[in-house]
């Protein structure tokens, strides 16, 4: 609801990312979106992972879809599996390889005409060189806009820089390796902050440093760079609101 409120829906030619430190949820997050958007679309949903592994990521889908433990899922995996291409009506296509090449990101996205793309890690795509590494990732992020333009709403994941350890509400100026070339190619940029206080080790704090999207009826101005508190309950590969 609060990114409803304050991005609205995403739409052919938008590109955005998220960000975070390694083991804060991003992978949890791409899963709860990607199930629940798989309910709206009827073109597939190409999921390229070259992060961690596809197993692993297909279990954070199922847990995701249906709000269940591994302990639950493992019980009967067959009838969840089942039951999630029934509820995902079978669109979410999960390409999993550690050497994702841009070639054949277009080829793949051209066969399949797609409703949303996704690309786990986006910094990790092959086949883009430059003298300075930090341009050499805005070809990725320019290149990740162009797909939006000509296919469908693209959404990248990337890693927070050391400055982000401990910080609730992240910035531009957390990201990794950029200083001005991913975030200028982004119409989104949604960070999320964790904090080291036991007390609230399943806190997260979204932050929306860019927004550049026309939003709906829904979307509220004040929220259009809102910071919102969240819970993620890991187990069951969800986020919920406070």
């Amino acid at each position: 609801d609060c990114l409803n409120k304050s991005l609205g829906p995403l739409r052919k030619g938008n590109m955005g990312f998220l960000f975070a430190r390694p083991e804060v949820g991003k992978t949890t997050f791409i899963a709860q979106f990607a199930t629940f958007a798989a309910s709206q679309v009827d073109k597939p949903i190409l999921w390229f992972n070259n992060e961690q592994p596809g197993e692993e990521v297909k279990l954070r889908l199922y847990q995701a879809a249906f709000g269940i433990t591994t302990h639950d899922l493992f019980k009967d995996r067959q009838k969840y599996k089942e039951l999630y291409h029934q509820l995902t009506k079978g669109l979410i296509y999960l390409l999993d390889d550690a050497t994702i090449d841009k070639g054949t990101v277009e080829a793949i996205v051209d066969q399949y005409q797609p409703s949303l793309v996704i690309f786990d890690q986006i910094d990790k795509i092959y086949g883009f060189n430059d003298d300075r590494y930090d341009l050499e990732l805005g070809q990725r992020y320019q290149w990740a806009r162009e797909l939006a333009k000509i296919y469908c709403p693209v959404i990248g994941v990337t890693q927070a820089d050391a400055s982000a350890e401990n910080v609730k509400y992240l910035t531009m100026s957390n990201v990794a390796n950029a200083k001005t070339a991913k975030q200028a190619e982004a119409d989104w940029i949604l960070g999320i902050g964790a904090t080291q206080n036991d007390d609230f080790k399943l806190y997260r704090y979204f932050n929306i440093s860019k927004n550049k999207l026309l939003g709906d009826e829904e979307t509220q101005p004040e929220f259009r760079h809102g910071k919102f508190q969240l819970i993620i309950e890991p187990e069951l590969a969800r986020y919920r609101e406070v």
